[in-house]
């Protein structure tokens, strides 16, 4: 099957206001999934969830902190005002938030990823690996050298798909939880030189 020329590829790109809500609710998804995070879930509703997500796509409290999105082609071509053009619209799949690195230990040039979510849906269609790459080149191009990475201790899927792209175990882990101490997560911490980009398509 060869691609439609006129039919828009797959694309990771700045996240835009409108899109909050569909950021907002892949996160939901993906927190009913987790017993963890799935315990949060009645303490925001999806609109609230919005919201903070308008913020940080609008108002981000540093020019190096970005939500990026992974989206493909949704829905019917629509004509536009333009003669013999259409437009189609897109549909977010997957998200990441990155900005510099909030680690005691950790330089000026050192950038963390906050948060990566591909919808359950949209699994096995390239957004991970999409995202991942325009994740390191866009931190490479704010200037900084290294990015690291918590991840939840029996994460093993996500574990394995960054160790396959150059992540690595720095040493590093940490346990976090809830005040009553209901909630215990253990994390550890990856890590990657991102001086040099990519070094692949995103």
């Amino acid at each position: 099957m060869t691609h439609d020329p006129s039919r828009p590829l797959p694309t990771v790109r700045l996240a835009m206001p409108v899109e909050a809500l569909q950021i907002a609710e892949i996160q939901r998804r993906a927190w009913a999934e987790d017993p963890v995070h799935s315990r949060f879930l009645d303490q925001a509703s999806v609109d609230e969830m919005a919201e903070v997500w308008h913020r940080a796509i609008t108002r981000p409290p540093l020019a190096q902190y970005r939500v990026l999105v992974a989206t493909e082609p949704w829905g019917r071509p629509e004509q536009t005002p333009e003669p013999n053009t259409s437009r189609l619209e897109s549909r977010v799949f997957g998200f990441a938030a990155i900005g510099p690195s909030g680690d005691d230990d950790a330089g000026s040039r050192e950038a963390e990823v906050l948060a990566f979510i591909i919808d359950g849906q949209a699994r096995g269609r390239g957004h991970g690996s999409r995202l991942l790459n325009a994740v390191v080149d866009t931190m490479s191009a704010d200037g900084f050298s290294l990015a690291r990475w918590w991840v939840t201790s029996t994460d093993d899927d996500l574990r394995r798909f960054l160790v396959g792209a150059g992540w690595a175990a720095d040493g590093a882990h940490r346990e976090l939880g809830s005040d009553d101490g209901v909630v215990r997560l253990k994390q550890v911490r990856l890590h990657t030189d991102i001086s040099g980009g990519s070094g692949q398509d995103g």
